[in-house]
């Protein structure tokens, strides 16, 4: 594929992903086997209170072709192909849930020098339709997407945005929710020898004149032990504890207080995953 500016989705990615990525407040055990031939397993299970949720999936890659499938408790098998190249600088992917008839859907994806273009579209006689376009280069990303409902002939979304990135820091700013909010974001590598790195998010909404924001960072112990913590306008701080105990297996254990709630507990998680 084709090397040029980032898609979309990825315009506040890097700080988002400090902010919320790895946080889980549930009970959480995945189990992954790869396989040198090309088929992989992986077990997923989640405790929720007393509700238990899981689901078995598997990968299957032949060439330029991937084959996923997921079966989950409530007996939902989740199908997607993606094909890659399948033009030049161009990706496919055709997803399909069962027994839901209508939730085929279809995404292509076109990379460029210097845009990327993703679509999506549902195969269904009045389907949702999703397009999503960046332009420029590594360094600086200017894109839009827009979203519509062929069934009621509106408009689900239109949001732009903008983002420059350094290999040390990162900012974005994104019109969202047609235009009704405001997003900034900000990640900083502060000391690239101790994986010390702080972000930062702040949304104003323009009908209340609203503003919220989040900050947080993360730090590396040692090689294999990582801690991240975050703090909301709303009162929450949250902190994680992740270690790598060998290769490719990690516990994660993480916690968050309300301090604006008096009689809410705080909240705790743990995330177990072993790829022997």
């Amino acid at each position: 594929m084709a090397k040029g500016p980032a898609p979309f989705s990825d315009i506040g990615k890097q700080a988002k992903d400090l902010l919320t990525k790895d946080y889980n407040f549930d009970h959480k055990f995945t189990f992954s086997v790869p396989s040198p031939t090309g088929l992989g397993l992986t077990a997923t299970g989640v405790k929720k209170d007393q509700i238990f949720i899981g689901d078995i999936s598997t990968q299957y890659q032949s060439g330029n072709t991937t084959v996923d499938v997921k079966v989950d408790t409530y007996s939902k098998v989740s199908t997607k192909v993606t094909v890659n190249e399948i033009l030049a600088s161009t990706k496919a992917a055709f997803s399909f849930d069962i027994p839901d008839h209508k939730s085929g859907k279809l995404d292509v994806q076109y990379l460029h020098n210097h845009a990327a273009i993703n679509s999506s579209i549902g195969l269904n006689p009045s389907p949702l339709l999703d397009v999503a376009a960046t332009l420029g280069d590594k360094d600086l990303v200017l894109g839009g997407e827009i979203g519509f409902d062929t069934a009621s002939a509106s408009f689900t979304k239109y949001n732009a945005g903008i983002a420059f990135n350094k290999p040390d820091f990162s900012a974005a700013l994104i019109l969202m929710d047609k235009g009704k909010a405001l997003k900034a974001s900000y990640i900083h590598s502060v000391n690239p020898l101790n994986g010390t790195v702080v972000a930062a998010e702040m949304t104003h909404r323009f009908s209340s004149y609203q503003n919220s924001f989040t900050i947080g960072s993360s730090h590396a112990i040692d090689p294999s032990t990582r801690v991240k913590t975050r703090f909301s306008d709303n009162g929450k701080v949250a902190m994680l504890c992740q270690r790598e105990w060998r290769p490719k297996s990690m516990i994660t254990v993480s916690a968050e207080y309300d301090s604006k709630s008096s009689n809410a507990s705080p909240k705790f998680g743990l995330a177990l995953a072993l790829k022997p």
